[in-house]
């Protein structure tokens, strides 16, 4: 599946995994590794940013990953980001979407939104968001209609 499928028809909260195709290196060649998990990862799909009109190219429309966190004593000090356009010439896959009555936890309205938690219950999001000192996010359950485009081992299906 494309990049541009993916901001297309992925829902926030979606797990998306991406690759470069090349094969996995052995454990025991750790540089090799880390070197192809920058091109071969899954992340949380956490915000969708529209292209803007502009300059020479412009701006491509982009989404945002999330990868993991780097935490200390139980508190995440940095959370690890990978932000793709829609030119990317990876392969993504929809590996897992957010379930039917989960909540979103979402900074900002309207087209600039960006995923802050998924909740399994609204009793839940509203604890996270109350515990996190995040009391302006706004809460949007997963409803039905929304996941509508069927992920059949990966890709979209009408």
């Amino acid at each position: 599946m494309s990049a541009q499928h993916i901001y297309d028809f992925a829902p926030l909260g979606s797990i998306v995994r991406y690759s470069d195709g090349t094969p996995q290196p052995p454990a025991r060649h750790t540089r090799k590794r880390a070197v192809w998990e920058t091109t071969n990862n899954a992340g949380c799909l956490i915000r969708k940013q529209q292209g803007r009109r502009g300059g020479v190219e412009g701006f491509l429309a982009t989404f945002t990953l999330r990868t993991g966190d780097i935490a200390t004593c139980g508190i995440i000090v940095v959370k690890v980001l990978r932000t793709f356009d829609v030119r990317s010439r990876l392969t993504f896959t929809v590996v897992e979407q957010a379930l039917i009555g989960s909540v979103r936890v979402l900074s900002g309205e309207g087209d600039d939104r960006e995923l802050l938690n998924l909740a399994e219950d609204p009793a839940a999001a509203e604890r996270w968001r109350e515990l996190s000192g995040y009391r302006q996010a706004v809460l949007e359950a997963v409803a039905a209609d929304e996941l509508a485009v069927e992920f059949v081992e990966g890709r979209a299906v009408a």
